[in-house]
């Protein structure tokens, strides 16, 4: 049988990846993993059971949006690479126009999308990560693809009329 701290330690992979997709930093994204580590492992106790990942991808999740809401209250600095020049002939331009395309997304629509198809979590487990209903996730990851889809296109996103 394998202990709570051995299936923690598993998951540290899966963590790693999940938080890099998510801040595009891999030192911001080790030290979001280490911090979720502190917290699941002194929060031990809280665990009742159920699928652990999902457990852990709950909490890493909610200490990114802790992360974003004290970085909004800052303000944004960018920093222009030499390659990013609009029509930069770079073979990672489509991996940029990808990341890009992913930083256009809103948080939420962001998270479900990465959770799904980086981390290969079903939809219910999405849906008590993030602590909505399952059709919730499911309309995100579904507006994640379109917006996405566009942006690669280079089509203007469509725009609702709200009446």
């Amino acid at each position: 049988m394998i202990g709570f701290k051995e299936e923690v330690q598993l998951a540290i992979p899966a963590l790693r990846r999940y938080a890099r997709a998510l801040t595009h930093d891999a030192d911001v994204a080790d030290d979001l993993v280490q911090d979720t580590l502190v917290r699941a492992l002194r929060s031990q106790h809280l665990f009742l059971g159920g699928e652990l990942r999902s457990w852990l991808y709950t909490i890493l999740t909610n200490l990114n949006r802790n992360r974003l809401r004290s970085l909004a209250r800052r303000p944004a600095i960018t920093v222009i690479g030499d390659n990013d020049a609009p029509g930069a002939s770079n073979p990672d331009v489509g991996g940029r126009d990808i990341e890009r395309a992913l930083a256009g997304l809103v948080e939420e629509q962001r998270t479900a999308l990465l959770l799904v198809v980086l981390e290969g979590l079903s939809y219910r487990e999405v849906a008590e990560v993030q602590g909505v209903p399952i059709g919730t996730v499911m309309s995100r990851v579904a507006r994640a693809r379109l917006q996405i889809k566009t942006y690669l296109e280079d089509e203007r996103p469509m725009l609702r009329r709200v009446k």
